[in-house]
């Protein structure tokens, strides 16, 4: 799990000594409760940089970075940005209630589908009464690709309405939130996926991306995954890059993906060129799926920091080479 070079015990003899900064466009109850963490007010000190933010702050000449923590639960981009990540330095990450967040709204998209909400409200623009088919959620299955905080709390979610629950992990292991894991394996690959994914995506009702970006899902979503679905609706609440938009369309058009919800696309905003607008049976969320408050920041911030005094790796350290 630990970053390579970036030692907790080093880094929490360090602290008492380091200048902690707060992105000064984060809101003014973050900055208030990091100096009630740290004991003293942010920009204090003499030693190295410890920073709370989206970003990396402008370090000075001969300014060393100690730790990041990034407001964001994804550092894909913050990675890119500054590649080589300094092998020194500690970076963790901001999940705060995310997973449980996510997990409501992957659940409140499938329960409106079941009950036939759009239909309904299609139908009272109309001034229209029929009685609409609609489903139980009990007992259809959901296949969930990314086991970690956010993946559980999905799967926590959708089987407290009586979903099934089958993750999907780069390790399988058992997993809170899930009835069993299987392995990712190698789906891009020329063998495709294996014949236990192939089948529970040919059975899922709902298919649900909740991966990070790293080189090994870049792009994972495309023929041979989608083409193993039989009707799902296709969630990804994880990161735009890792889906295949022509791959999506090609899929949406042969109903082998029934419908998509999307929260995030490659490109973000979303320009009105995008392809993403046109695909059929498709609604975009805007990458709102999973809002961060103050409260989830300074929460993990105050848990990363005591254990780095406590010359423990924090829980949420992101493993740079890994991506996440």
């Amino acid at each position: 799990m630990a970053t390579t070079g970036a030692d907790p015990q080093r880094i929490g003899r360090e602290l008492d000594g380091a200048v902690v900064t707060v992105d000064p466009a984060l809101p003014s109850a973050v900055r208030e409760e990091v100096e009630e963490i740290i004991g003293r007010p942010v920009g204090a000190g003499a030693g190295p940089r410890v920073h709370v933010g989206p970003g990396l702050p402008r370090l000075a000449a001969g300014e060393r970075l100690l730790w990041m923590h990034s407001t964001n639960a994804g550092v894909d981009a913050l990675l890119r940005a500054h590649s080589p990540w300094p092998p020194e330095a500690l970076l963790t990450r901001t999940v705060g209630r995310m997973g449980e967040r996510i997990g409501q709204y992957v659940l409140a998209w499938a329960l409106a589908e079941l009950q036939a909400i759009p239909g309904f409200l299609r139908q009272q623009e109309a001034r229209t009464w029929n009685r609409l088919p609609t489903e139980l959620a009990d007992g259809t299955l959901a296949v969930v690709f990314g086991t970690g905080s956010i993946g559980a709390g999905i799967g926590a979610a959708l089987r407290r309405c009586g979903i099934r629950t089958v993750g999907v992990a780069r390790t399988p292991r058992p997993a809170p939130g899930f009835d069993s894991v299987l392995a990712l394996g190698d789906p891009t690959g020329p063998h495709g996926p294996s014949a236990e994914l192939t089948a529970a995506l040919g059975a899922a009702r709902w298919v649900v991306d909740a991966l990070p970006l790293t080189p090994g899902t870049a792009d994972l979503f495309g023929p041979a995954l989608f083409g193993a679905m039989a009707g799902a609706t296709f969630f990804n609440v994880g990161r735009g890059a890792t889906v295949r938009t022509e791959a999506l369309a090609e899929a949406l058009e042969q109903g082998r993906v029934a419908h998509a919800v999307l929260d995030v696309l490659p490109e973000e905003p979303a320009p009105p060129a995008s392809p993403a607008w046109d695909l059929p049976r498709t609604t975009l969320t805007s990458h709102s799926a999973g809002p961060t408050t103050a409260a989830d920041i300074t929460a993990d911030f105050r848990t990363a920091w005591q254990a780095l005094r406590a010359g423990r790796l924090p829980a949420l350290t992101v493993r740079t080479a890994a991506g996440y």
